[in-house]
């Protein structure tokens, strides 16, 4: 039977407390300015590797605090810690530091390997 017109979509709402926000709270306890960060995209505006890359400090701030754990892993090993987002924070967010905990924490974790 041929489609045309309209059809129900699939839904795509997310179920955020069934995600895993582990690694978030790892990163809030050692670094407080994470909860500072408002997603402005400055970081990602400013960054080498996302200029050549699709690599976006800004997504991976929201996916940390989301919980979405898997896209996450694959952003981090693009990140050269190259400390351009933290010059150009308006609120003083650490993001190299971030990136940095991110790794610890997934490492740390038995549920995830880098």
């Amino acid at each position: 039977m041929e489609k045309f017109g309209f059809f129900i979509s699939k839904g795509r709402q997310i179920n955020y407390d069934s995600n895993d926000r582990s690694i978030a709270e790892y990163i809030y306890e050692r670094e407080p300015s994470f909860r500072r960060c408002i997603e402005c995209g400055g970081c990602s505006a400013t960054c080498t590797t996302g200029s050549m890359t699709k690599f976006s400090l800004r997504e991976l701030h929201i996916l940390i605090k989301r919980g979405e754990n898997d896209k996450v892993m694959e952003s981090l090993k693009k990140c050269m810690l190259c400390g351009k987002c933290i010059l150009v924070c308006p609120r003083g967010v650490n993001t190299r530091n971030i990136v940095v905990l991110a790794k610890q924490a997934f490492q740390k974790s038995a549920a995830y390997a880098i």
